[in-house]
Order: structure tokens, then C-alpha cells, then sequence
């Protein structure tokens, strides 16, 4: 085919392809003479990315806060790209699951292996300082991340232990809702009422979670991987991959997150070890408290029970 027929060719395509959306296809060709051609900036749209850090103080470390929470929403952003797309497909196949899969740990690795810009890479004082401005601000509130976990298990697996007898999945999702693991760390044990921290987090978000739990119901990570042939759901790969995806999401995201808390809040001696929304941190962050766990079925009762005191995985 010669360059003549080939233009022609896609000429043709274009064509039906306007003709589909009954648009006049010389019309969107004559637009093609006036459009600028793109650049990288404004793909990307850096200028806009880069004024997006806003200081609330002087101290030139609190920018490194910020730009790793940034980085952090932005991964977490991939990962419900990935997670829509498992749940999205009909008929879903193993090797289209297994990809999206490797995709989503490669992305929770990277994460967990890049907190030791927040465990090293701020000064301890002026941590200490610009934390106070962020009160009653906390990571608590990360949305995506709440999204991740839906798309992720069932419901009854992020209920709070102390509840998830009387539960089941036919339970209203309301009160699911009110007893999910992490509502203990934003209310008064003695009162029961919920903090200003997390009152402001479901005005804003309450409405997004409830359907989101109602839309992942049957098409979270979970329910998709039961939906495949009983030879691929027994397949020891995969399994290791959802082990491993479970334990860094549940395990070593969570420590590493902690750990590093311990080392600002904690052994720094210089605050009075309390988080910034107010929550009960150190029980709330520890996995083995809470136990929340995406597939449970994949681990044997030895490893449930040691969940977040020895390494399973």
C-alpha cells in the first residue's frame, strides 16, 4: 500500500468514525488547521502539578510533606484505575486479572519502599512544628485510599473485629458502614460520639463510600478472583500474588507507616504523642489489632492468628 492509499485509508476510518457521533468529519478537519500541536507541559499539565504545594508554614520541610502525600494520592489514584478495570470486565479472564493484579502490587510496593523519604528525609524539629498547623487534618482522611480497600474485599472483611460475628453480607450497608474498622479511631470509646475529624470526613465523603460499597459488592478484587475457573483460582501463582498484595496492603504499608510514626511522634521526645486528627494511632495503625485482612480464605488459621506479630508472607 503506497503512501496515497494508506491516507485514504484512514480517511475512510475517520470518516465513519464521525459519521457514527453524526458529525460532519470536514468540519473536525478544518478544526485540525487552527489547533496547536501539544507539548509536553501541557499534556502533563506541569504548570498546574507544581503550583498545586501550598505551605501553611515557613519551614521548608513541610514541602516534602506535602509533595509525598501529592505523590502518594496520585499512586493510589493508578490503583483504582486498576481496580475499575477488574472490576469493570465481564467474563474476566486470568491472564487480564493476573496483569491488573501485578500491576496494582507493583505500585503498593512502590509505595511501601518509599517511606524512608518520610522516615528520613524531614527534620525532626521542624516536623514537629508544622504538624501542629495540620491539626485536625490526618492521612485518616485519604479517601482514594478507603476506595482501594472496597475495591479490594467484601465488607465484612473491614468491619471492626470486635462487631464481625453479627454480620454478614446481607447486612444493611448503613450499618455496616458505622462499624467498619477504622470508624474506632474517630470516635470516644467512653461517649461513642464521632470527633470533628471524622465528622468532617463523612460529610464529605460518607455519601461516595456508600455507593461505593454497594457497587463493589459483587466485583471487588475478591469477588472477581472466586468468579474464575476453579483450576486458575487454585493456581499457586496467583494465590501468591493475592497473598502478597493482601500483606503489603495490610502488613507492610501499614507498619512502615507506623513505624515511621513512632519515630516523629514518639521516640523524638518532642511532642505529647498525640495524632493530629486526634485518633487512637498506635491501635488504630497495628495490624494486629485490627486484623483487617482482603482474603482471608488464602491464609492458613496459623497465619490468621499470628496476623502482624511474625512475617506470613
Amino acid at each position: 500500500m503506497n503512501t496515497t492509499d494508506n491516507s485514504e485509508s484512514i480517511l475512510k476510518e475517520i470518516d465513519l468514525k464521525f459519521q457514527a457521533i453524526n458529525q460532519k468529519t470536514d468540519v473536525q478537519l478544518e478544526g485540525l488547521l487552527w489547533s496547536k500541536p501539544i507539548t509536553y507541559w501541557d499534556y502533563i499539565q506541569t504548570d498546574a502539578l507544581l503550583n498545586l504545594q501550598i505551605q501553611r508554614t515557613t519551614l521548608p520541610d513541610e514541602m516534602v510533606f506535602i509533595m509525598y502525600h501529592q505523590v502518594n494520592e496520585l499512586i493510589f489514584k493508578m490503583i483504582l484505575w486498576e481496580i475499575d478495570q477488574i472490576a469493570d470486565t465481564e467474563n474476566i479472564q486470568v491472564e487480564f486479572f493476573s496483569e491488573r493484579l501485578s500491576r496494582i502490587t507493583r505500585y503498593f510496593d512502590m509505595l511501601t519502599n518509599s517511606f524512608s523519604i518520610m522516615e528520613n528525609g524531614m527534620d525532626v524539629d521542624q516536623y514537629m512544628k508544622f504538624r501542629n498547623t495540620l491539626t485536625p487534618a490526618s492521612g485518616f482522611q485519604s479517601a482514594q485510599y478507603r476506595m482501594i480497600e472496597f475495591g479490594s474485599t467484601d465488607v465484612l472483611n473491614l468491619t471492626d473485629r470486635r462487631y464481625k460475628a453479627n454480620f454478614d453480607e446481607n447486612t444493611n450497608l448503613e450499618t455496616s458502614f458505622e462499624h467498619l474498622y477504622w470508624q474506632a479511631a474517630g470516635k470516644d470509646y467512653q461517649t461513642g460520639e464521632k470527633s470533628y475529624l471524622l465528622q468532617e470526613f463523612e460529610k464529605k465523603y460518607k455519601g461516595q463510600f456508600l455507593r461505593q460499597m454497594a457497587d463493589f459488592k459483587t466485583k471487588n478484587i475478591w469477588q472477581k478472583f472466586t468468579q474464575l475457573p476453579i483450576q486458575d483460582q487454585q493456581n499457586t501463582e496467583l494465590i501468591q500474588a493475592m497473598r502478597h498484595y493482601d500483606y503489603t496492603v495490610n502488613i507492610t504499608w501499614v507498619m512502615q507507616h507506623l513505624n515511621t510514626a513512632i519515630k516523629y511522634i514518639l521516640e523524638s521526645g518532642k511532642g505529647n504523642g498525640e495524632a493530629t486528627g486526634g485518633s487512637d494511632w498506635q491501635k488504630y495503625m497495628h495490624p494486629k489489632y485490627q486484623r483487617r485482612i482482603f482474603f482471608p480464605k488464602l491464609w492458613t488459621e496459623e497465619e490468621l492468628s499470628n496476623w502482624g506479630n511474625e512475617p506470613t508472607a
